[in-house]
């Protein structure tokens, strides 16, 4: 154990914090965890706070993580800080390649419900949710219009 004052490196706290699943390859981080399930450990410099167990690793390993860039965990385990399973990409990249974000649930949607195409002439923005202008030109039935049978 290290002296009060004197800190051990990062690159050793997070190897004797993780254990390697020998199937997938994943560096499992074994301490606490993000309520999104990603390892987090304290670091010191500049100021004490809490990081990401894969950013320090990819730093640690690779280097710095280029600006505008965020970290894909290309194995999908969240826990997981192998660099190897690591890439630096866009914020865009990154929501396109995950599989449960909504964003790219919503981004496979091509029709409104009642089959206009979302186009660019046809889809306006409104609180980041896609409207269809076809369906806002339609006049509303009225109880009168409707047929009873």
């Amino acid at each position: 154990m290290a002296k009060r004052g004197t800190a051990r490196p990062l690159k050793d706290r997070l190897l004797e914090s993780i254990r390697v699943d020998e199937m997938t390859r994943c560096w499992v981080w074994t301490k606490a965890l993000t309520g999104a399930g990603y390892g987090q450990m304290k670091v010191q410099h500049p100021w004490p706070r809490m990081v990401p167990t894969h950013r320090v690793a990819y730093e640690a390993f690779v280097g710095p993580i280029p600006d505008g860039l965020e970290l894909d965990h290309l194995c999908r385990n969240r826990a997981c800080c192998n660099p190897k399973h690591l890439e630096a990409v866009t914020h865009a990249t990154n929501i396109q390649r995950s599989p449960i974000h909504v964003g790219r649930r919503w981004s496979a949607v091509t029709h409104c419900p009642q089959g206009h195409e979302y186009d660019s002439e046809n889809t306006y923005l409104l609180r980041g949710k896609r409207y269809c202008r076809a369906c806002r030109r339609r006049p509303y039935a009225t109880p009168n219009a409707m047929e009873v049978r």
